[in-house]
This record gives C-alpha cells, sequence and structure tokens, in this order.
C-alpha cells in the first residue's frame, strides 16, 4: 500500500509542475510587484493621510483655543460693561428711568421755591433796609 501511495503522489508532483511555464512565472512575478507597488503607494497615501490629519487636528486645537481665549475676553468686556451700566444707571427699565426723573424734578421744584422765598426775603430784608434809611435821614 505505502508503494501505490509514493506512486500516486509523484504522479500529481508531475502533473502540477509543468503546468507552470516561464511565461506563467513571469507573469506572476510582474503581477506580484504589481500588487507590493500598490501596496507600498497606499501605505505612504496613508501615511501622508495620517500626516495631514494630525496637522488639522493641531489647527483645529489652536483654532479652538483661540476661540476660547476670544470667547473669555468677550465674556470680561461684558461683565466690564455691565458694571459701567450699572454704575451709569444705564441697565434701568424706562419705569425707572421715569420714578428717577420724576424724583429729579420733584428736588428741582423744591430747590426752585427755596431759591424764591429767599429772593422773596432779600427783597423785603431790602425794601425794610431802605425804609429803614429814609426813617433815619428823615429823623435827621
Amino acid at each position: 500500500m505505502s508503494n501505490a501511495w509514493n506512486q500516486t503522489r509523484r504522479m500529481k508532483r508531475l502533473a502540477v509542475g509543468p503546468m507552470k511555464t516561464p511565461e506563467y512565472n513571469e507573469w506572476r512575478n510582474a503581477e506580484l510587484e504589481k500588487k507590493i507597488e500598490q501596496m507600498e503607494e497606499e501605505k505612504m497615501n496613508l501615511i501622508l493621510d495620517a500626516d495631514v490629519q494630525k496637522l488639522e487636528a493641531e489647527r483645529l486645537r489652536k483654532g479652538k483655543t483661540k476661540a476660547e481665549e476670544d470667547l473669555d475676553s468677550l465674556k470680561t468686556d461684558y461683565k466690564k460693561l455691565c458694571l459701567s451700566m450699572r454704575t451709569a444707571g444705564l441697565g434701568q427699565t424706562s419705569e425707572q428711568w421715569r420714578e428717577k426723573i420724576q424724583v429729579e424734578k420733584n428736588k428741582t421744584d423744591r430747590w426752585e421755591r427755596k431759591f424764591q422765598e429767599v429772593q422773596a426775603r432779600n427783597e423785603a430784608l431790602e425794601k425794610s433796609l431802605l425804609e429803614n434809611r429814609k426813617k433815619k435821614r428823615r429823623t435827621k
């Protein structure tokens, strides 16, 4: 039995061997070289793509950092503006402004009345003074 197996094994080798012609070997080697070149090109493209992605990620990180800095700056400016508006009274509603204006008008009216009273008093004092001077002149 082992002889029979060896004979079929040898026959299979003989049958497979002559099918590979030199042209087939050349064509196969050329195809393998093409595939190797394609794979190397793909590898280079992948490396370049990875480099481009790294550069893009770095650019995005820098942009994000800049945007965050700008946002922080805007927040600071906004807080300063709100504070200055509060101290200047610009952040009030129209009703609050009306109340403030009314209060100021009331103060103005009060000062105006006091001024008129003082003016009237001064005029009365001046008249009294003139009359007293006239009386003194007459009595002399």
